[in-house]
């Protein structure tokens, strides 16, 4: 990205499209009603939102069942759905400048982060999954003379994919990839504070050649349009990433309904373990504040837990406390900026709560914990660090979403792993030691879906991310992500 383009100036000449996308059109909400798109990073309107509800929700329902029973995607030939998606992906890339101003006046993110990270990752997405399209195999089950047995994946038919605002391209496109891979029609819910690069990708999705119904967009609020989409008959599925009080609704949802697939990806509250014997602490503590402070706090496998070793605890906190100080809030469209924006009111006023709750329960504030850059009528917080944390505290138990990291004290790898796994949440671990005993006892023995050795927050396509315990089950990312969006069938066939 150059940092010569005037974004504030291409931001002035942006065209917002904030009506559903559905059957290969984009319309107004059946009851005219509309919501309002706040741009965090200075509080003020920017567009209108179509409010879809239970009624908007059917007619997308019922255009991606007619979509997924005409066949026209759905019994496409692998290697012309493999085509489709993968101009799909091209056509994100074309539009990486559009998407990534739309992210960032939608959910503050920095500009630099939105350009070369979560368009690049959405776009890659795809591609992943249009090239696994023909590289997925069925089996043929051993059987008796006279008979052939195959077992094939089938499609499930019609996906519901709700998804968060803290990366909205990002994740959406890990539900995306693998269902509309498998042959499924999708009506994808974004986050009320998120829904404008969902719906700009649904015209490219058309452009790039998709039957049209195969991909439906419905901006609208959790209590209606999700509530709808969770309890649709004739939805045959439900990913959803975001808090894990939602998630289990969406359980209660397909109970009530149609005992509808449902794959979660929900909470987190990672621990980041630094032992004294861990010989790079300068790697230790830029890894601990990327993992905190990385997208203000607002990730789902944030370290927002510091579990660290009482020998080298008076260093190491120095040092997070200097990558902190360092970090201010910026304006997102400013490339140089790295810290962006609270992504509402609503959050913003939620982790200051966060903060005053530490503050009382008797932890000390190291730094940060205030509002910044309020003259900008933006929604900002200064990088948080938090010593002297009880492992009970709610500031160490419940996810903060922002941040907000907190310090706790152990003696030792025992210590370490047990406050570790004290929580509801099993999403990710990350451990700095150097020595690859504890390394290995440390990786089997945390409660996590993904954990990290002498790194953190690494990641690629090719391996599944999810949780254990409250973050959820299913897996997304990697070819096991074909397991939430379809079925096997034994077919015997006697000769």
């Amino acid at each position: 990205m150059s940092d010569l383009i005037d974004w504030h100036r291409r931001a002035e000449a942006l065209r917002i499209e904030g009506r559903a996308y559905i059957d290969g059109a984009y319309v107004a909400a059946i009851a005219g009603e509309t919501f309002d798109c706040i741009n965090p990073a200075t509080g003020a309107k920017i567009a209108d939102i179509a409010s879809c509800k239970a009624a908007d929700v059917d007619a997308a329902v019922a255009a991606a069942r007619r979509a997924f029973e005409r066949g026209e995607w759905s019994r496409m030939a692998p290697l012309d759905r493999k085509k489709i998606m993968a101009r799909f992906s091209a056509l994100i890339l074309e539009h990486r400048e559009e998407l990534a101003l739309l992210e960032s006046l939608n959910v503050g993110k920095p500009i630099t982060n939105a350009f070369n990270g979560d368009i690049v990752s959405a776009a890659t997405t795809i591609q992943w999954y249009a090239e696994a399209i023909d590289k997925v195999y069925g089996e043929v089950a051993p059987s008796g003379h006279g008979m052939t047995t195959m077992v094939i994946r089938e499609a499930l038919g019609v996906i519901a994919a709700v998804v968060p605002w803290n990366y909205p391209l990002s994740m959406a496109c890990w539900k995306l990839g693998p269902a509309l891979a498998s042959g499924n029609s999708v009506v994808l819910k974004p986050a009320e504070q998120s829904p404008l690069t969902a719906l700009r990708i649904a015209q490219l999705a058309t452009d790039a050649g998709m039957p049209k119904g195969v991909l439906n967009v419905v901006p609208g609020f959790g209590e209606t349009a999700g509530k709808a989409l969770g309890l649709h008959m004739d939805v045959d599925a439900v990913a959803f990433t975001g808090s894990t009080a939602v998630g289990k609704l969406f359980m209660q949802y397909a109970g009530q309904s149609n005992i509808k697939r449902v794959g979660l990806e929900l909470g987190g509250k990672s621990p980041h373990i630094v032992m004294a014997d861990c010989s790079d602490l300068d790697a230790a503590a830029q890894a601990v504040a990327s993992g905190i402070f990385g997208n203000a706090g607002q990730v789902c496998n944030a370290g927002s837990r510091l579990i660290v070793d009482k020998a080298v605890r008076e260093k190491f906190l120095e040092k997070v406390v200097e990558h902190a100080s360092k970090l201010s809030a910026g304006d997102p469209l400013d490339p140089a900026t790295r810290l962006g924006a609270i992504v509402s009111a609503q959050q913003l006023e939620s982790v200051l709560g966060y903060v005053e709750a530490g503050r009382q329960e008797g932890a000390k504030l190291l730094v940060g914990g205030q509002r910044v850059r309020q003259e900008s009528g933006g929604y900002f917080v200064a990088p948080t660090v938090f010593g002297d944390v009880l492992p009970g505290m709610r500031i160490a138990q419940e996810e903060i979403f922002g941040p907000v990291l907190s310090a706790i004290t152990v003696n030792g790898l025992e210590e370490a792993i047990a406050v570790a796994n004290n929580t509801q949440y099993g999403l990710a671990a990350g451990i700095w030691t150097d020595n690859v005993k504890s390394a290995m006892h440390a990786s089997r023995a945390l409660r996590a879906g993904v954990v990290w050795v002498n790194c953190f927050d690494r990641g690629s396509m090719a391996a599944p991310f999810g949780g254990f315990k409250q973050s959820g089950f299913g897996r997304d990312k990697s070819l096991h992500a074909f397991d939430k969006y379809t079925d096997w069938k034994s077919i015997w066939i006697a000769h």
